[in-house]
C-alpha cells in the first residue's frame, strides 16, 4: 500500500461512492462493480486509481478517521484545557458526529467485525484509530491527576465505545450523555488527594 493515490475527480468520486456503500450496506457486501456504478466510472478506471478494493477499504477508513479527527481536534481545542472539559468535549463531538455521520454505528467497529484478520491492510487502520482513542483518553487521565491513569483510560475509553455501540442501536437513551456523565464522574472520584 506504497502507492501514492492520484485523488483525481474520479478517484474521489470512487472513495465517496465506497465510502457511503461500504457504511450503509457493509464492506463485503459491495462488491466493486456497485461501487464503480455508484461513482459513474468503470471498474477499469476503479483499478486504475485504487489498485484493489482493498486498497478502496483503507482509503474509506483513513478518510473517516481524518474526518473524525478533524472534527474532534476542533472541539478538543475550544474546550477548557481541563480534563472535565477534556472528556465532556470527546463525548459531546461523539455524540453530534453519530447524528450526523453514524446512524448504523461506529464505521470502525462495524470494519472490524468484518475485517478480524491482522494480515490484511485495513486491520492497522481499524486497531490504530482505537488505539489513538485509548492515547487520547490516557492523555486526558493524565491532565485529571488521577491515581491509576492507564486504568482510568481504559474505562474512559469502554465508556466512549460502549456508547458508540448502544447509540446507533438506540438500545439506551442518551448514551453519550449517559456516557459523559459516568466519565466525569470516574475522573473526580479517581483524582489524587
Amino acid at each position: 500500500m506504497t502507492t501514492t493515490i492520484e485523488w483525481t475527480p474520479k478517484a474521489r468520486a470512487i472513495l465517496d461512492a465506497a465510502s457511503d456503500l461500504f457504511y450503509d450496506q457493509g464492506i463485503h457486501a459491495v462488491g466493486v462493480d456497485a461501487i464503480a456504478e455508484r461513482a459513474g466510472v468503470t471498474k477499469r478506471t476503479l483499478y486504475d486509481r485504487f489498485g484493489s478494493k482493498e486498497r478502496l477499504v483503507v482509503e474509506y477508513l483513513r478518510a473517516r478517521d481524518a474526518l473524525w479527527r478533524e472534527l474532534l481536534a476542533g472541539r478538543l481545542a475550544a474546550a477548557d484545557a481541563g480534563a472535565i472539559a477534556q472528556v465532556s468535549a470527546v463525548f459531546d463531538a461523539s455524540r453530534d458526529w453519530a447524528a450526523e455521520r453514524g446512524a448504523k454505528g461506529c464505521s470502525m467497529i462495524n470494519a472490524h467485525a468484518e475485517i478480524s484478520d491482522p494480515a490484511h491492510p485495513a486491520y492497522a487502520v481499524i486497531v490504530g484509530q482505537k488505539q489513538w482513542m485509548l492515547d487520547l483518553f490516557t492523555r486526558i487521565a493524565e491532565t485529571a491527576e488521577v491515581r491509576a491513569r492507564d486504568v482510568v483510560a481504559a474505562r474512559l475509553m469502554l465508556l466512549h465505545e460502549g456508547a458508540l455501540v448502544t447509540a446507533g442501536m438506540e438500545v439506551v437513551e442518551d448514551a453519550f450523555g449517559q456516557a459523559k456523565t459516568v466519565a466525569v464522574e470516574l475522573l473526580r472520584s479517581e483524582r489524587v488527594a
